[in-house]
């Protein structure tokens, strides 16, 4: 009985934290919902269409109904694809999405894990969705699957390089990878002021990260053969598509962490208002954008995005990085 007691604490820290991941999967969840639901209206609002309007009250139901038919509708699997690999690769698009979320500090109290490293697991962690797509690609045992998996990969991990290097000025700046310790650091002036040329990069960057306009060539959906998910339906298929919008809500709330202040207000005075409404205004307005550039911008060729990423982004990450640890340098009198 006295043991039992002794693990008692334990055990209620393990239950409460798996409830509160529970609940963090069914914010997330709907938060995909109705981010689809709104980025059709908003693009249909731009474009002078309607947008859903047929399922529910103002068509707010249309994106449940969608999402019903993909659990219902079978799961085709080609006769000769690697069974293993093939159901494989959904989970390992999107494990670590939700994963990247558990180092997130939505406030100065709500985080799951306070990593002194948070910012290298986000970037280690995320990389593994790069196995998933390839491995969708080859184990479906079509052609066109496997192309669209190597133009996916090529994509993800060229623009992760600059992606990666427009942080290091943050990083600099504050002196720790620490998530929490980057939002502390921002109380004077948010990183997007310093840094502004990190956040442009990383921006970009992060917009071909997350394979959206223009830079959706490993989906394609608008072409006769779409790329690496071409072979997969049903439930494996609202895998890959969770995985891209789970991604967008991890992208945004990273954004609002290392360039506009995490929870902290615009202004000292409107520190009344709770963090966690700050946090969301900034989300939300990093996922409005999303919807904007997709509205308006083309897809890129194949050839133009590579070159983008390798001779434009890249070397603006590298200035970026010489500039910030110049003005330290000279901040800290070594000039």
């Amino acid at each position: 009985m006295l043991q039992w007691l002794n693990q008692a604490p334990s055990l209620w820290n393990t239950t409460l934290f798996a409830i509160s991941a529970v609940l963090l999967l069914v914010v997330l969840l709907g938060f995909v919902t109705y981010a689809i639901y709104f980025e059709r209206k908003v693009i249909g609002w731009m474009q002078l269409r309607y947008g859903p309007n047929r399922v529910g009250p103002l068509g707010l139901l249309q994106t449940v109904a969608d999402v019903a038919k993909l659990l219902i509708k079978e799961d085709t699997r080609p006769k000769h694809a690697d069974k293993a690999l093939f159901a494989l690769a959904p989970i390992l698009a999107y494990a670590p999405a939700f994963g990247v979320l558990a180092v997130m500090p939505f406030t100065d109290k709500i985080q799951f894990a306070d990593l002194g490293i948070g910012l290298l697991y986000y970037v280690a962690l995320s990389g593994i969705t790069v196995l998933g797509v390839i491995t969708a690609g080859w184990a479906s045992n079509n052609k066109y699957s496997l192309i669209g998996g190597l133009r996916s990969a090529a994509q993800m991990i060229s623009y992760e390089v600059p992606l990666v290097m427009s942080v290091v000025g943050v990083v600099l700046m504050t002196g720790s990878l620490n998530l929490r310790e980057i939002v502390l650091a921002q109380q004077d002036v948010w990183n997007i002021v310093p840094q502004f040329l990190g956040f442009v990069v990383f921006m970009i960057a992060a917009q071909a990260e997350l394979n959206r306009t223009p830079f959706d060539l490993p989906e394609a959906e608008s072409e006769l053969v779409a790329g690496y998910h071409v072979e997969y339906s049903g439930f494996r298929f609202a895998m890959f598509m969770l995985a891209e919008y789970v991604y967008m809500f991890g992208m945004g709330t990273l954004i609002t962490i290392l360039f506009l202040g995490g929870w902290l207000p615009i202004h000292p005075s409107l520190s009344f208002i709770p963090g966690i409404v700050w946090f969301i205004l900034k989300l939300l307005l990093y996922v409005f954008f999303q919807f904007w550039v997709r509205a308006t911008m083309p897809r890129l060729r194949a050839d133009q995005l590579m070159s983008f990423a390798w001779k434009g982004l890249l070397p603006l990450a590298l200035f970026n990085i010489l500039l910030t640890a110049a003005v330290i340098s000279y901040q800290n009198g070594m000039f």
